[in-house]
């Protein structure tokens, strides 16, 4: 083989949480695996988008719905004192939400000890050039990287990039947005402190909206919110209350939307200084690497999973994860929230199918690009239930690459056994109702 080409039973496209946990899960599967990301190191959102906490690993009665690699990941940042404990709170909206607050910095550690522990091989700093099929197969990726330009040869690709890249050169069909409906915005995260915590954290919801409300009134706040996930080991906290109303797939809108996020975050800090009790002494401390992006590409997959079926729950029978995450949806304009909670004992399930692109043989799709229609992604796009949705994956991409054939003899991910892959799940302590 070329020294310029590589071949993997899994070769996983994009090293955001749901990419990773991918990738980790095939290699502990027995699986050879290439993690690509175009950073010099992993997390995507959860890192580089500073987002700073995983939310809604329960019912809101307090049944657990997510677990495996993800709670792995919990107990790893909180080795390195990265995490604080798992609490509730309560919204600018009103509404109660748990979470795990955590360092983004001590992130990209936990993960990369999860990927080098796992056998994985990480291939940092390579941006994805083109992508060669071969009728229904996807035969190959070209990366861009620090060394020139390396051809990737997988049995099964698992695209994790967020926006799918590598499925949409490859050809791969996917959803449009309904009549009226437009993309959910993305969020600049800023880092703002020091934070009277006491202080803070004794504002009533009521006192928090009418600050938030004043904020946005006076233009000095993009939305009507005041959300803040503490940062584990100082007084300072990742705010997320921006607003960019754009398709981050739009090269030239996604530069202008980093320097808007900035402005706005900018903006924001001042308010927070001069407004907001137990922020008097605060100032702007950092800006997330990249603006975290909420929806672009959806595609098409052998199982559309709709806002219906998560609000009834269905019981899937190649359910391969679970989640409680309530319908959020960002308006691109204005400062309001649409949220829909889900009752007290609300889970909800995602199938297999949602994962595999109707178009391609050897290809699954993990993270917010998965088959859902827009307000379906609205509830399972969060970083808990994509590391979920990524543990399962892996595990079936693992599983094509090394037990089943298709009829043009390459690997074929609708040929694994769904009740096995499930099992495996099982037995690595993944929750799937």
């Amino acid at each position: 083989m070329d020294a310029s080409m590589f071949g993997a039973d899994v070769v996983v496209c994009g090293g955001g949480v749901a990419g990773t946990m991918a990738a980790v899960a095939a290699a502990r599967q027995g699986a050879t695996v290439i993690l690509v990301e175009r950073y010099g190191f992993l997390g995507g959102n959860a890192t580089a988008g500073a987002v700073a906490q995983f939310n809604s690993w329960q019912t809101a009665n307090g049944r657990k719905v997510v677990a495996g690699l993800a709670d792995e990941v919990v107990r790893r940042l909180t080795a390195y004192g990265g995490a604080r404990p798992h609490d509730s709170f309560v919204m600018s909206t009103g509404h109660r939400m748990d979470r795990v607050e955590y360092s983004p910095e001590l992130l990209k550690l936990a993960l990369d000890d999860m990927v080098a522990e796992a056998g994985v091989r990480p291939l940092l700093h390579a941006n994805l050039l083109d992508v060669e099929t071969d009728g229904r197969r996807i035969a190959a990726l070209r990366v861009l990287t620090k060394g020139g330009v390396l051809t990737l040869r997988p049995r099964v690709l698992i695209d994790g990039s967020g926006d799918i890249d590598a499925l949409k050169r490859a050809g791969a069909r996917f959803l449009e947005l309904d009549d009226g409906a437009a993309l959910q915005p993305a969020t600049l995260m800023f880092r703002f402190g020091p934070i009277d915590f006491a202080r803070f954290g004794a504002l009533s919801g009521a006192e928090i909206a009418a600050l938030a409300q004043r904020g946005f009134a006076e233009g000095r706040l993009a939305r009507a919110a005041l959300h803040a996930s503490r940062d584990p080991y100082s007084t300072d906290a990742w705010f997320n209350i921006g607003r960019l109303g754009i398709d981050a797939t739009d090269p030239m809108a996604l530069g202008a939307a980093e320097i808007e996020g900035r402005r706005q975050a900018w903006k924001a800090a001042h308010f927070l200084h001069d407004a907001v009790p137990g922020c008097e002494d605060g100032q702007l401390r950092a800006f997330a690497a990249q603006v975290g992006v909420r929806e672009t590409r959806r595609v098409e997959g052998d199982h559309v999973l709709t806002a219906q079926e998560l609000a009834q729950p269905v019981q899937f029978a190649d359910a391969i994860a679970a989640g409680a995450y309530p319908i959020d949806i960002h308006p691109a304009q204005g400062g309001a929230l649409h949220y829909l909670p889900m009752g007290d004992d609300h889970a909800y399930q995602i199938p297999y199918r949602s994962l595999i692109p109707t178009a391609f043989d050897n290809a699954l799709v993990v993270g917010r690009g998965i088959s859902a229609t827009h307000e379906a992604l609205a509830a399972i796009r969060v970083m808990t239930i994509s590391m979920a949705v990524g543990q399962a994956a892996g595990t079936a991409a693992a599983m094509a690459a090394m037990t089943t054939t298709s009829r043009s003899g390459g690997a074929d991910v609708r040929a694994v056994d769904v009740q096995a892959l499930r099992a495996a799940l099982l037995e690595r302590d993944a929750l799937l109702s």
